[in-house]
């Protein structure tokens, strides 16, 4: 939340929203909410009017991916690679450290150690070690989902 006065003529104040009213005004369509904000010069004093602006958070582009496809384990999260095999044709599969970044739902982002457009194993990674065979099939895929809703919840 960004806080302005004509006390402070060209200041903004940095804060945070930290209650919402949940009632509207039906007539002036304003809702009411309680900010928290650091004020060291005292620019601020109480009964003062301020504009207060929401600033909403930016959008990052993420490469995603199933967290069923995630390997972790106290020395490092790691993914498994799908590559062409170097000797005799087919695939193996690679292990590969990751570092995780936020999940929503059925998905965790990447922040480092994996590039767009590799393919990873999203189920059964348990039962994999680097340089095992293996055939791609995706015919039992799960659904993977932003917002998945149990159904025995």
């Amino acid at each position: 939340m960004r806080v302005t006065s004509d006390a402070a003529p060209g200041q903004a104040l940095e804060g945070k929203i930290t209650a919402i009213n949940p009632e509207v005004d039906a007539s002036t369509r304003n809702v009411r909410v309680q900010a928290t904000l650091a004020n060291p010069s005292f620019v601020l004093r109480p009964g003062m009017f301020a504009s207060a602006a929401v600033v909403l958070p930016s959008k990052d582009t993420v490469l995603a991916i199933p967290a069923s496809a995630v390997l972790y384990a106290p020395y490092g999260d790691s993914v498994f690679v799908v590559e062409p095999a170097k000797e005799g044709g087919g695939q193996v599969v690679r292990q590969q450290f990751v570092r995780l970044g936020v999940a929503r739902g059925d998905y965790v982002a990447i922040k480092s150690g994996l590039k767009v457009g590799e393919t990873v194993v999203t189920t059964g990674v348990f039962k994999l070690r680097n340089g095992t065979a293996v055939t791609v099939d995706n015919t039992l895929s799960p659904d993977f989902k932003l917002d998945p809703k149990p159904t025995d919840s």
